[in-house]
């Protein structure tokens, strides 16, 4: 938008601070004006003698009264009026001079901000201002400012990342399907049945990561309708769901809890809890493992929370394990390793809704995970406890 140029913010406080000053020192002098105006006569007195009563009795005399010529107010005009005249003269200079070095230092941090939000705009985010002083409103702007460029450096580059990790994992299956299809033209005998086989599973797999995607695109988006939706329920069915795929494996699932009332999309609740499911079972002990999911209600929110036995992870690793395409210690790939994406898709999830997720190794081997997101009604204590502790199902499967 174009915009004419107007005066500059310095010097609009210039001359504020000199017509301040202008207006304090004016009503001063106009209250010594008005002051000696009411005590000074019209004119001058004159010297003289005046007859008096006889000084002493049976004698007759006067006694001279002298009366000292003072001052009138056509003397106040001619020698006040100059000198009230250099005082506002002065008042001038000294509130322009004045106030444009303070308004200088006033809008110093200012002019701080404004360079950083320029550098800002060309792309660079690794400035900060990093403003000294007390806390005033300038500081907490200024911090505020480092604030969000901190964040919006850390997701320009957790999406640079994620670029080049989705490109690369949607190239691959490209490459292995060109890969297959140059081996069948070349090999005219190939067998058919399992080339097809092959690159239906490549093809799947590629399905599957453009879905994650187009998931997680939409979760970070927030383009959902809201409704109140029982979180225990969505972890229910995602345990009866994969209960074939814990079975295959030889694993046991055991789900607890209660009502659990959240606010939000039941479509992306449920891949929400079928994400944290389907990795506790994939990231486990096989033929030995166990998956706990367990939903708690209560005043601060509603609780979904996941944990699976397996290898011990360390804290740097569990760290970086809600970052698109990592798959823990290693890169599970067969038919049921996922596409890497499902704890970022929890994540993006759990931010969508206005909630929170943790994750932490357990002591014991394997991982720990819990959601938090706000509830669609409010809980009394009472009702809140009963909620935490009533099992709704139980699923063992060896």
């Amino acid at each position: 938008m174009t915009r004419p140029q107007g005066l500059s913010a310095r010097l609009k406080l210039t001359f504020s601070y000199a017509g301040l000053v202008m207006l304090a020192g004016s009503l001063l002098i106009t209250v010594a004006w008005v002051f000696a105006l009411r005590w000074l006569p019209n004119s001058a007195p004159m010297k003289g003698a005046k007859p008096m009563a006889p000084d002493a009795p049976g004698t007759g005399g006067t006694t001279p009264i002298v009366l000292i010529l003072g001052p009138s107010r056509s003397d106040l005009m001619r020698g006040f009026a100059p000198a009230a005249a250099v005082a506002v003269l002065a008042l001038l200079v000294l509130g322009l001079v004045g106030g444009w070095f303070l308004a200088g230092r006033m809008l110093a941090p200012l002019t701080r901000i404004t360079e950083a939000t320029r550098q800002a705009a060309t792309g660079s985010l690794s400035h900060r201002i990093e403003l000294e002083g007390s806390n005033d409103e300038f500081r907490e702007l200024a911090d505020a400012f480092d604030a969000m460029l901190a964040q919006l450096e850390a997701h320009v580059a957790e999406q640079r990342r994620f670029a080049a990790n989705a490109s690369h994992e949607l190239r691959t299956p490209l490459a292995v399907t060109q890969s297959l299809l140059d081996a069948a033209r070349d090999d005219p005998h190939r067998d058919t049945a399992r080339l097809i086989e092959r690159l239906h599973a490549v093809n799947t797999r590629a399905i599957d990561l453009t879905a994650a995607l187009l998931l997680l695109t939409r979760a970070n988006q927030r383009s959902f309708a809201r409704e109140e939706v029982d979180l225990s329920l969505m972890a229910e069915e995602a345990a009866e769901t994969l209960l074939p795929l814990a079975e295959k494996r030889g694993l046991a699932i055991e789900t607890a809890g209660g009502v659990a009332p959240a606010v939000g999309s039941p479509a992306l609740l449920l891949q929400l809890a079928t994400n944290l499911v389907h990795n506790a079972i994939v990231h486990n002990l096989p033929g030995r493992g166990t998956v706990w999911v367990s939903t708690e209600a209560g005043p601060d929110g509603v609780g979904l929370t996941v944990e699976n036995t397996g290898g011990h992870l360390a804290p740097a690793l569990v760290a970086t394990l809600t970052e698109p395409f990592q798959r823990g210690t290693e890169r599970v790939q067969n038919d049921h390793g996922g596409v890497g994406l499902g704890l970022a898709i929890v994540k993006s999830i759990t931010a969508a809704h206005d909630g929170t997720l943790a994750l932490a190794a357990r002591p014991d081997g394997g991982l720990r995970v819990t959601v938090r997101l706000p509830s669609a009604r409010r809980f009394p204590a009472s009702d809140a406890a009963e909620a935490r502790y009533v099992p709704t199902a139980l699923l063992v499967s060896r």
